[in-house]
């Protein structure tokens, strides 16, 4: 629990580049992730496209605890991020018999064509992620989890595959309003934050209900105590700049 977790998001899909389908995905795994004490560290969006999905999960998946992916596994030529899945871990791929199985029980014959077949097919030495709810499975293989892209399914499967996720120690976090305008703080508060090195210092503009500029400050750490002097410094800094107005 000591250890600093870490994950990469893999977005996969032409439709997401051409601004067609509008991704409701990485918001939620980044959000959800936090939640458990895993870092989200980057985000990638890349095309269906066999050599660029191979370069991404080889970096990505090297560089983070985690490797997170979506779209691709479903039942249209375009759909291969199962391919190169297993063409990066340089595994066979194979129509699962499990996975076939549960095909037969939802489909007739004339149903089960090749197209909903290819949802089958899965990297050699992969866990399956499914449950009586997911028709089509997303699975694991190493340190990278391969989801779907429908927000529903993906969701589901997040779900699924988090109970046996390591993580690390919590990111805390504390929010103060600062009532001033981010360039009347950003010299001070960068002071604070080259004081407090072990911290990260957000500053977040948004109109007020008057609909005036303003700022919510962010301060994150894992250690308590260095949070809570990193925001008491920004509290008597937003007390000393509204003395002085």
């Amino acid at each position: 629990m000591s250890d600093i977790v870490t994950a990469g998001i893999l977005v996969i899909g032409d439709e997401i580049l051409s601004g067609r389908t509008k991704d409701q995905n990485i918001g939620f795994i980044a959000e959800y992730l936090t939640n458990i004490a895993i870092d989200p560290r980057e985000v990638r969006v890349v095309a269906d496209d066999e050599d660029a999905i191979v370069e991404a999960l080889d970096a990505l998946r090297g560089r983070y605890t985690y490797l997170f992916t979506t779209g691709g596994i479903g039942p249209t030529h375009d759909d291969i991020t199962a391919d190169c899945v297993a063409k990066a871990f340089g595994v066979g791929i194979g129509y699962h018999p499990e996975v076939v199985a549960r095909f037969r029980e939802r489909f007739s014959e004339a149903e089960l064509n090749e197209a909903r077949l290819r949802m089958a097919r899965i990297p050699d030495g992969a866990e399956l992620i499914q449950s009586a709810t997911i028709i089509a499975p997303g699975f694991k293989i190493g340190n990278v989890i391969v989801m779907a892209g429908v927000p529903s399914i993906m969701q589901a499967m997040m779900d699924i595959v988090a109970p046996k996720l390591k993580s690390g120690v919590k990111m805390l976090s504390d929010t103060v309003r600062a009532n001033a305008r981010e360039g009347d703080i950003g010299g001070p508060l960068r002071a604070i934050a080259a004081a407090h090195p072990e911290t990260m210092i957000g500053s977040y503009p948004f109109l007020d209900e008057d609909r005036k500029p303003n700022t919510n400050l962010v301060v994150r750490s894992r250690d308590p105590e260095k949070l809570q002097r990193a925001m008491g410094a920004v509290k008597q800094m937003l007390a000393e700049l509204n003395v002085t107005k």
